[in-house]
């Protein structure tokens, strides 16, 4: 569920930036643009959390 909220989420916010951003360089909105942000957000959003470290394995005292 987590990962349906994040792609959720990134999608209004890419969109939203896309939207600004296309108005304040006044170049027309392309929705393909902020597809693309989409998914290369979320693809390092949720693929971050599985390369960093278990906590286990940062505070294992031996």
């Amino acid at each position: 569920m987590r990962y349906i909220v994040t792609v959720i989420w990134v999608f209004f916010l890419s969109m939203m930036a896309e939207f600004v951003l296309s108005s304040m360089l006044y170049v027309p909105f392309d929705f393909t643009r902020g597809i693309i942000l989409t998914v290369g957000i979320s693809f390092f959003m949720l693929i971050i959390p599985l390369l960093m470290p278990k906590d286990s394995e940062i505070y294992d005292i031996k």
